[in-house]
């Protein structure tokens, strides 16, 4: 199992710089960051720092979507990287949450988001692109790679991620929720006549290393308000009783507004409906060996990635811990 790091762009830029070296120096390959321009830095600027500061950590947005920048700008960005650093990117993408809401956009259509995962990879790669029914080449580009990962949790989206994308990005370590996604992203894979082996399985969620419980759940109850922020769109297409297990839609009944200045916070005070149970399932915490025995579970499901989301009061702690009692014991 791959490892890697996700953080949020705040300032000051050389925190996240910092973080993402230790986390190489304890053995993390992927380095990840959210993509909300308007709600934290601009990513694309910061990850030119980490690529200098690192010899081999591959860098991307967990997720980055089609609204806040022109395609071509998009794909010339991680162009740009992959030929300064040697193709050491990869894009996470999609539909949008933050970044579209608080400019007031909605999320992209599966349909949008599909027309731009193939314009910005062909674009990226040296290949030409229409950009409506202008065809567009980046004639710089030479043996460029980038490969897209989509994040999903509803059937339609899990059938495009199994059709169309280099990997698989779920945010939630439940493993009940994983078997369902993993399975319906393999099945898709398989009846398009792709190697459902082919889709790289990355699971993504809050990690926190140490004694105190219920210290540890209100530091990252955050996560399943963003979580809910999705689950409840997915609510609105298939209503209560769809195709989406209980496990993933039942907690959000008491859901009401949310307030995107907190999004991805401790302390969040939209996610008050959020239960504890949920935090324990989504989420890693305790121990040392409660992560281990998590994160094994999740390999017996054919999980080839855990990226942690690192926005807690004890992020060293939880790098160094993972790089000496973690990774070890599920890259050998």
């Amino acid at each position: 199992m791959d490892f890697g790091v996700v953080l949020q762009t705040d300032p000051p830029a050389r925190e996240v710089v910092r973080l993402m070296k230790e986390a190489e120096d304890q053995g993390f390959r992927y380095g990840w960051t959210f993509d909300s321009p308007v709600l934290w830095q601009e990513p694309f600027v910061i990850y030119s720092q980490i690529l200098a500061a690192t010899s081999s950590m591959i860098v991307g947005p967990m997720v980055t979507s089609p609204g806040p920048r022109d395609w071509s700008v998009t794909a010339s960005l991680f162009a740009t990287l992959n030929d300064m650093f040697g193709n050491r990117t990869v894009c996470g993408v999609g539909r949008g949450d933050s970044a579209h809401r608080v400019v007031g956009k909605k999320p992209a259509t599966l349909a949008g988001l599909l027309e731009w995962m193939r314009a910005v990879k062909e674009m990226a790669e040296g290949r030409e692109a229409m950009l409506g029914d202008t065809p567009v080449r980046i004639p710089w580009v030479r043996d460029g790679r980038l490969e897209m990962w989509m994040a999903a949790y509803g059937p339609k989206a899990l059938k495009m991620v199994g059709e169309h994308a280099d990997g698989f990005i779920l945010q939630c370590a439940d493993p009940a929720i994983a078997r369902w996604t993993i399975g319906s992203v393999r099945d898709a894979a398989r009846a398009a006549g792709r190697d459902p082996g082919g889709i790289t399985i990355c699971v993504a969620a809050p990690a926190y290393v140490g004694d105190d419980l219920a210290h540890q759940r209100e530091q990252l109850r955050w996560f399943g308000g963003m979580v809910g922020n999705h689950v409840a769109d997915l609510v609105a297409r298939y209503g209560d009783s769809g195709p989406v297990p209980k496990e993933l839609t039942d907690y959000i009944r008491g859901r009401q507004d949310y307030d995107y200045s907190h999004h991805g916070r401790a302390g969040n005070p939209s996610t008050d409906f959020v239960p504890d149970e949920i935090v324990d399932r989504f989420c890693l915490l305790g121990p040392a060996s409660a992560h281990v025995q998590r994160l094994q579970e999740l390999a017996e499901l054919g999980v080839d990635q855990f990226s942690l989301y690192l926005m807690h009061d004890d992020r060293d702690r939880t790098l160094r811990s993972y790089g000496e009692e973690v990774l070890g014991k599920l890259t050998a």
